[in-house]
């Protein structure tokens, strides 16, 4: 019995290829709390490769965005000490993602994200992301989450691009 609550089983409708239940195709990552690490552990299919045998980089990006977001996300609902399914719903974009890939990361293997808040202020929140892969630190990434949807507020005020 799996006993983790999955953020992204918080977000109905989610159509996004990272993290979206309701994309075909998509990675459908699942990320939870450990501590104070949000954590997501996904298997590599050898269609996500650049080279042969090696995960792209680009997926790895969408990996690392989507876990980080929906961290965001859980993190806020956590600050006011609210469920996953409660009112008002927070949903979180990209303000910034900049992704150093140390070594190669392997499609054979688990990979493991490992995020933590650095910071909050208003509607950003800033979080530092770590991927490995067979216990090796491959990637890291520092990322910018801004809150762009809250349900509390009239849709027109909602800051959607």
């Amino acid at each position: 019995m799996n006993d983790k609550e999955y953020f992204q089983d918080y977000m109905p409708g989610n159509v996004c290829f990272g993290c979206g239940s309701q994309h075909p195709e998509g990675l459908r990552i699942k990320s939870f709390w450990e501590g104070d690490s949000a954590i997501c552990i996904w298997q590599p299919d050898e269609k996500y490769h650049g080279w042969a045998n090696l995960l792209n980089g680009g997926i790895i990006a969408a990996l690392i965005d989507c876990h980080c977001m929906g961290t965001a996300m859980a993190y806020a609902y956590q600050q006011e000490a609210r469920a996953l399914d409660s009112t008002p719903i927070y949903r979180y974009a990209t303000g910034g993602l900049n992704v150093t890939y140390m070594k190669p990361t392997s499609t054979h293997e688990l990979v493991t994200l490992s995020a933590q808040i650095v910071s909050v202020a208003r509607k950003k929140t800033i979080l530092k992301c770590t991927l490995s892969s067979a216990g090796i630190i491959t990637v890291t990434a520092d990322v910018v989450a801004i809150r762009v949807y809250d349900s509390s507020i009239p849709q027109k005020q909602n800051s959607f691009i």
